[in-house]
């Protein structure tokens, strides 16, 4: 369990109590998911014991969904971190911490009600420890890439001349509701010369014939997110959309043929980033080739240009690439996939084609 292995780096570290509060830690560790909004939630590690502080509202379904802790309800009107103090008890010196997530103001509170004068980052270490799935997270993860395949054919079906990028993103989330899943995040159309911004959100501009249209959406089935990227043209490509489409999915190619546990992020990032400095577009692949996935569309390893950070199985990522011209237009292809032994596996299979059908 990861609770287990959280508990096993506190030890090592001679740190007695932990307070987590980011709620995707929270989600993975207990198996409660909420985002709480301006509420406090916390999940307190102290003295063998796991305790799951939560807003009133949210005490039913943490009581039912939560594994492995108690659950400490406060109630609106009272002083949460009164009840937090209650749970995690006074004489503690250093204290683990998600140094990312928690706030001075709260850092500054929970110094009040503890004593503590030492904050000791236990953020990374959940990172980590969330990086390597296990084979049921692997399975959610392929459901999602199987239904995000399911959108990707179902969308480029309907592609039409004159829809507007809103309407498209529209047309997919409606999709994504559809097979029954929610979005990973907001849904990205871009046609023509705003493709060159690669996250540039959707707006009223209206799909011309001969545009490229990167389409970036995603999955989310059980709370575990896919992520695909497709670039097209509607009516008749032309030869320098071709050779630069041709360009990346080579790209995208040479990165995942490199994805293998103990390669380390940074080769693969190369793999791809070789690609378009032979072609002389080195500097038009303005981002890394990847990062993690899982609770969160962005999560650990990042597959930045000279990464040390090494592949281990049970690693889910993208591998992304792109081309970004402006005045012109980008292309982007992205699929997500599983490091395993020996290799890796593809996620997501729909038609990658510039001019699919």
């Amino acid at each position: 369990m990861g609770v287990d292995r959280i508990w096993a780096w506190m030890e090592a570290r001679n740190v007695s109590t932990a307070f987590l509060t980011y709620p995707i830690s929270i989600a993975y560790l207990t198996g409660f998911a909420t985002n709480p909004h301006e509420r406090l939630m916390a999940l307190v590690l102290r003295e063998a014991e796991a305790v799951l502080v939560v807003p009133g509202l949210e005490e039913e379904s943490a009581t039912a969904a939560a594994r492995g802790v108690s659950v400490k309800p406060w109630r609106d009107g009272e002083d949460p971190w009164a009840v937090a103090a209650s749970v995690l008890g006074g004489g503690i010196s250093r204290l683990a911490v998600e140094k990312g997530h928690l706030s001075l103001s709260g850092w500054d509170r929970l110094q009040a009600v503890t004593g503590a004068v030492e904050a000791v980052d236990v953020g990374a270490e959940v990172r980590r420890v969330r990086a390597r799935k296990g084979p049921d997270e692997i399975e959610k993860l392929e459901r999602a890439g199987r239904l995000t395949d399911q959108v990707t054919e179902l969308i480029l079906a309907e592609l039409e001349i004159g829809r507007a990028e809103l309407e498209v993103a529209a047309a997919i989330e409606a999709h994504v509701a559809g097979v029954g899943g929610r979005p990973s995040f907001a849904t990205i159309v871009q046609s023509g010369p705003n493709s060159a911004q690669p996250h540039l959100r959707p707006t009223g501009r209206r799909i011309a014939a001969g545009d490229l249209v990167l389409l970036d959406f995603g999955v989310d089935w059980d709370g575990y997110k896919a992520d695909i990227t497709r670039t097209v043209v509607l009516g008749e490509s032309d030869p320098r959309q071709r050779e630069v489409h041709s360009l990346v999915m080579a790209a995208q190619d040479a990165a995942v043929a490199a994805v293998r546990p103990g390669v380390s992020v940074g080769e693969v990032d190369e793999a791809a980033r070789a690609v378009t400095r032979e072609a002389g577009l080195a500097g038009r692949f303005i981002h890394r080739v990847g990062h993690g996935l899982g609770l969160e569309a962005h999560e650990d390893p990042s597959l930045d240009p000279g990464g040390s950070a090494i592949l281990e199985e049970g690693m889910v990522i993208t591998i992304e690439p792109g081309v970004y011209i402006p005045g012109w237009g980008g292309v982007r292809i992205e699929d997500d996939v599983v490091v395993e032994a020996g290799g890796r596996r593809m996620l997501t299979h729909a038609d990658r084609r510039l001019t699919p059908g």
